[in-house]
């Protein structure tokens, strides 16, 4: 019975196993069928593209004249950027005016010079100049505002120029490299919005189109452009006469001038024009932090003794107010990340997702694998960036950057081997971030390097700095590259044609920004300063000792202001995201309220004040703000900054 009972048992087990596996075998073949049917939509929507929207091989793309073009224009825009970072730490997009700039210099010299000019620019070639010229003008300076900036702060002395020089070109080229892998997944396959990629190539669109929209945006760029240039030449140039770089407002608090708290007007219109650009919410937040800061807290620190009142400006009021604002930037921005938790997920699925798709060439049994592994049936192979590209670049971009940690630096392989591994994986979120929401998070990029290596080298302030340096500059890099291959995209650009114009446009912005940058800032001392407040460069100092030589170096309301400025970071962070829609624009940004403690109060006040002319502007007159605003404020900011930098560089070598 016993035996009997256990043969029929082990019988009913194995029919038990059959049906089961038959069950799974029928889930999997299901699974199967349904992967295989959403890679088939996806292969469907690559090929209407190629059919329907690409004209990257009829249609002139990748021109001398239009690296060329883009050259020029992105190096002049990097100094555009390094001067409005070193002001304000905020770094400007440059592919929209870049598109303005060129069409409109392109049709001028057409008038002037029909004979060497003959034949306008298509779109695809101005497409590839903002590609080209965006690579310069952002790429590549941002990483001169904040860790290069912080480590003179830090040091006391500069980098090298060749160390400089091939650190800013390694950096960005990694980045470039990087962004490689993340095009077909998030832009042909998952098509992200990343927004400010569609607004230029609407912008493109607008310019090439047949009505006057195009000549109208150009002369409100130019008329902004030669506003710009004029204030800075009066009163940076003083010929043929001198306006004042400053209006003090009257008044006192504990008997001490307002100028004193840094309570005064700016002779400028570049920080008016980057507030109409930047929106009304940080602007006012700029306004109501900058009050809070200047107006209140630094007059209690100086009745405390935490600021010296025999040395208040500017730079004594900064020292003390960084803490805080540096820790409202950092707790909201890492915050903000951590609870993106879905993008970070995402981001590496998605990615993992895309390459086990491109390895399907090796199974025989898949419809789209066959597909794919035909060129005749995906002739995007034939447009896309090849995968040994990334991987030859990204090899030796990192190497490079490796190399530079170890020699120049002095880190250890192991944390220059670190550096690089956590730039991919963070290049990648901040992309997609870029990509959903039109912003990347370089700061919080850089801060959690900084933080992990807080932990791995916690005495190391200088690597602590560079490593975070990596993540950042190369973050930085991949998604604007993405963003333009967005406008390509939409263009029906040629891919490769367009990467090859962005890693060209990288040579062309190192060798502007980095001798601008020993010209601009010869020493220190300038940093920190009225000219330069250089707030980017502060925080990231401010993190590295901290990090370095912890809380109790500090002032005892510096440690509160840093805790107090961590709690209003969270708290501000975490109503945002669960309040409802329309009250979102009556909360504080946290940007706006940290930046306000490290720029001075001028700044914050000419951006509200832009702000406020932009959204009168918008409620009075949509279309009219809609044709004018970008336009004429980023003249504005090209125009001035342009010529304040040349102006500065003059006065440098003595000529002026």
């Amino acid at each position: 019975m016993t035996i009997n009972t256990s043969t029929n048992s082990n019988e009913s087990s194995h029919q038990n196993q059959a049906t089961v596996t038959t069950l799974n075998t029928n889930s999997t073949t299901e699974k199967e069928k349904s992967k295989e049917k959403g890679q088939d939509e996806i292969y469907q929507t690559e090929l209407h593209w190629y059919r329907t929207v690409y004209q990257g091989d009829h249609v002139p793309q990748l021109t001398v004249r239009a690296v060329v073009m883009g050259m020029f224009l992105g190096g002049f825009m990097s100094l555009s950027n390094l001067y409005v970072g070193l002001k304000t730490g905020w770094g400007l997009g440059v592919a929209i005016t870049a598109c303005i700039l060129s069409f409109t210099i392109y049709k001028t010299l057409m008038t002037i010079f029909p004979n060497f000019f003959k034949t306008e620019m298509s779109i695809l070639e101005n497409n590839c100049m903002q590609s080209t010229a965006s690579s310069a003008g952002y790429s590549t300076g941002g990483t001169m505002v904040s860790a290069i900036a912080a480590y003179l702060i830090i040091t006391g002395n500069h980098i090298p120029w060749p160390t400089l020089a091939l650190w800013t070109f390694f950096l960005a080229t990694l980045g470039v490299f990087l962004a490689i892998p993340m095009k077909r997944q998030m832009i042909n396959r998952e098509q992200l919005k990343f927004p400010s990629g569609i607004a230029a190539a609407e912008t493109l669109k607008s310019l090439h189109s047949k009505g006057g929209d195009a000549i109208i945006k150009a002369r409100a760029l130019g008329f902004g452009s030669l506003f710009g240039a004029l204030i800075a030449w009066f009163r940076d140039g003083g010929k043929p006469f001198a306006i004042p770089g400053m209006l003090p407002l009257p008044g006192t608090i504990n008997g001490i001038p307002f100028v004193k708290w840094t309570l005064s007007f700016e002779m400028s219109a570049i920080m008016i024009a980057a507030g109409a650009i930047m929106g009304w919410k940080i602007s006012w937040s700029l306004l109501l932090g900058g009050a809070i800061n200047y107006g209140i807290l630094a007059p209690k620190m100086v009745e405390l003794g935490a600021i010296d009142a025999s040395k208040l400006g500017y730079r004594a009021i900064v020292s003390w107010s960084t803490w805080g604002g540096a820790a409202i930037m950092v707790a909201s921005g890492l915050l903000t990340f951590f609870l993106q938790w879905s993008v970070i997920k995402r981001s590496i699925v998605n990615f993992i997702s895309g390459l086990s798709k491109s390895s399907l060439s090796s199974s025989k049994s898949s419809t789209f694998a066959d597909k794919i592994s035909d060129s005749k049936l995906d002739p995007l192979k034939r447009i896309e960036v090849p995968p040994l590209w990334f991987a030859t670049g990204a090899i030796l971009s990192g190497a490079g950057c490796m190399a530079l940690l170890y020699f120049a630096f002095h880190t250890s392989f192991v944390m220059g081997v670190i550096a690089v591994a956590m730039t991919f994986f963070l290049a990648l979120v901040a992309c997609r971030a870029t990509g959903e929401s039109d912003i990347t998070p370089i700061g919080a990029m850089g801060k959690i390097t900084q933080l992990a290596f807080g932990v791995l080298a916690p005495t190391n302030i200088i690597t602590n700095l560079m490593t975070a340096s990596v993540t950042s500059g190369a973050a930085a890099s991949s998604a604007d590259l993405l963003t333009d291959l967005k406008s390509g995209y939409l263009l029906g650009a040629n891919p490769r044609r367009q990467f090859i114009a962005q890693f060209l446009g990288v040579f062309a912005g190192v060798l502007v920004v980095v001798p601008a940058f020993y010209l601009l800032v010869p020493d220190a001392s300038m940093l920190g300063s009225d000219k330069w407040p250089a707030p980017a460069a502060q925080v990231w100092a401010a993190v590295a000792k901290l990090l370095a030589q912890g809380l109790q170096a500090l002032h005892p309301t510096a440690q509160i202001a840093i805790l107090i400025g961590s709690i209003v970071g969270i708290i501000l962070t975490l109503i945002e995201r669960n309040a409802p829609e329309k009250i979102r624009p009556f909360i504080p940004s946290c940007m706006g309220i940290g930046l306000a403690m490290v720029i001075p109060f001028f700044n914050s006040l000419s951006m509200f004040i832009g702000a406020l002319i932009a959204l009168v502007l918008t409620k009075k007159a949509p279309v009219a703000a809609e044709r004018f605003i970008i336009p004429v404020s980023s003249g504005i900011i090209a125009g001035e900054s342009i010529l304040g930098v040349i102006i500065a560089l003059l006065g440098a070598t003595g000529i002026l």
